[in-house]
Parts: structure tokens; C-alpha cells; sequence
């Protein structure tokens, strides 16, 4: 009896632990939160509904390297497909317009990585948060210290990783993606609505 109890024991003790190394999905924003959290208290927010569609989507493409998802050997690419409908939130001060916010999936090493990049109405970077990802390592790209050096990007910014992005450690295919999202926004909000 006590040879079973130990074999119960192990066997539970085995599976809690496979979980807990393969299951590190963390939400850490709703996107309710998420857009309060990168616009001003009070803001109303608006959200903008468009099909990416003809020489639009294709000179987003073409802007992004040929691809809507960022796919890095060694990612989860797979988990992620590209999506041609953007929901653009925007910030409404005084009947205005005053800054946009979009939300995007990108592949991180281990699963999906989602973030929200917050824009003036000009294209440029107010704002970037993780909202969630599934990654082991790549908790340091929902630091601030991390995504605060995308503050200030824009269209006209490199933004490379080992160059004016400081990767982070053990986590360069998240830093990598995060990088790709910021550059997605600022080319997708720009083509959409800078360009009309």
C-alpha cells in the first residue's frame, strides 16, 4: 500500500511540475485596463474599425519586410496569424482626437505576446505595454526599463535590437517581437490615416 501511495505521490508531483514549466501564460492587462493605463485620466475613447485591404495592406507590407507577424526562427510563429482587420482606439479630448492606441500579437520563443502601443496623432510613441505573454524568460520585456526606450520612436527611428534597442537578455526573440509590434503600429496608423 505504501509503494502505491509513494508512486500516487510522484506521479502528481511529476505532472504539477511539468505544468508549472510549460503553463507561464500571465495576463497582466485587460485591454479596458490597458487602455486606460497608456492614455491620460478621463479620456474617452473611440475605437476605429478597419479592413486593411489593396495598396494600403500592401505598402504596410511592404514597410514591414513582406509580413503583417514577425516570424524569427526559433518563435512560436505558428500560434500567430496574420490579421488584416486593426481596431484603432483613439483618445478623445474635447471632441478631439489626441492620440491612438492599437493591440498586436506578435510570436515570442514559447507562445503569443501581446502588446498596446500608444501613439500621439502624429505617429509617435507615447506608450508600450505588455498585456500578455507565454513566455519562461521573457518577463523582463513588461518592464518599464525595457519598454520605455520605444518613447519617441517614430516612422523616421531605426529601432534595432543590438543597435538603439537594448535586447533583453535571454529573451531576444520577445525583445525582437516587441520591437516589430512598435514598428507595426506606427506603419499601419500611418499608412491608415497620415497618408489620406
Amino acid at each position: 500500500m505504501s509503494k502505491k501511495l509513494i508512486f500516487t505521490s510522484l506521479t502528481l508531483f511529476s505532472v504539477m511540475l511539468v505544468t508549472t514549466i510549460v503553463c507561464f501564460a500571465f495576463t497582466l492587462l485587460t485591454k479596458e485596463k490597458a487602455l486606460k493605463e497608456v492614455f491620460w485620466s478621463g479620456a474617452q475613447i473611440e475605437t476605429e474599425t478597419v479592413e486593411l485591404t489593396g495598396e494600403t495592406l500592401e505598402n504596410i507590407k511592404k514597410r514591414l519586410g513582406g509580413s503583417m507577424v514577425y516570424e524569427q526562427q526559433g518563435s512560436e510563429s505558428a500560434k500567430v496569424k496574420e490579421k488584416h482587420t486593426v481596431d484603432f482606439h483613439f483618445g478623445i479630448k474635447d471632441g478631439q482626437k489626441k492620440g491612438v492606441a492599437i493591440i498586436d500579437v506578435e510570436p515570442g520563443k514559447w507562445g503569443p505576446v501581446e502588446f498596446i502601443t500608444a501613439m500621439d496623432v502624429k505617429g509617435t510613441v507615447k506608450r508600450v505595454k505588455v498585456m500578455s505573454y507565454q513566455e519562461q524568460r521573457g518577463r523582463p520585456i513588461a518592464r518599464n526599463s525595457f519598454l520605455n526606450q520605444y518613447r519617441g520612436k517614430s516612422s523616421s527611428s531605426t529601432m534595432t535590437v543590438g543597435k538603439d534597442i537594448v535586447g533583453v537578455s535571454g529573451a531576444t526573440i520577445s525583445s525582437r517581437a516587441a520591437t516589430f509590434a512598435v514598428k507595426k503600429a506606427i506603419v499601419m496608423y500611418e499608412e491608415v490615416y497620415l497618408k489620406k
